[in-house]
């Protein structure tokens, strides 16, 4: 019997506690937010996803070398580009030259370790992480970017 009353002492001297130490922290100040309608300015050192850079003239800084593509240890990022010639003036005279243009930079944010080397490995600063931290999706098929879709939408 004097272990039933024990029991009971104990149980109702642990609730007391916690009932304390949540009096406590009731007062103290608020540290989340309320998600959905605020959200808290991310670090300039956040890193997210890559993207791709526009030039002056709205296109991608990319010249497909593919340094990002080899430097890139989880090989989440494909590319695709095609030969197009144009023409120059050289010392009064038109010349034919040869260029590769980006058709294709997709990014498989699923396997990405987000490690930076292809940030690093890019000679020409034609990607950089974005500041986009909220992705969230139940598909996979998702997280496959077209970072070229991407920077043609950002500047529509």
């Amino acid at each position: 019997m004097g272990a039933y009353f024990s029991e009971i002492f104990l149980g109702l001297k642990s609730l007391f506690i916690g009932l304390g130490i949540t009096f406590k922290e009731f007062f103290k100040p608020v540290v989340t937010v309320a998600y959905p309608y605020q959200t808290i300015k991310m670090s300039e050192r956040y890193r997210g996803h890559i993207e791709l850079i526009e030039d002056e003239e709205g296109n991608p800084k990319c010249v497909v070398c593919g340094m990002c593509e080899r430097g890139c240890p989880s090989g989440c990022i494909s590319l695709a580009s095609e030969s197009v010639e144009y023409e120059v003036e050289v010392k009064g005279e038109m010349k034919t030259k040869k260029k590769k243009v980006l058709t294709r930079y997709d990014l498989n944010f699923t396997t990405c370790s987000l490690c930076g080397q292809c940030v690093e490995s890019c000679n020409f600063g034609a990607i950089k992480f974005s500041k986009e931290y909220n992705l969230a999706s139940s598909r996979k098929e998702d997280f496959h970017f077209d970072l070229l879709n991407r920077l043609k939408e950002r500047n529509s």
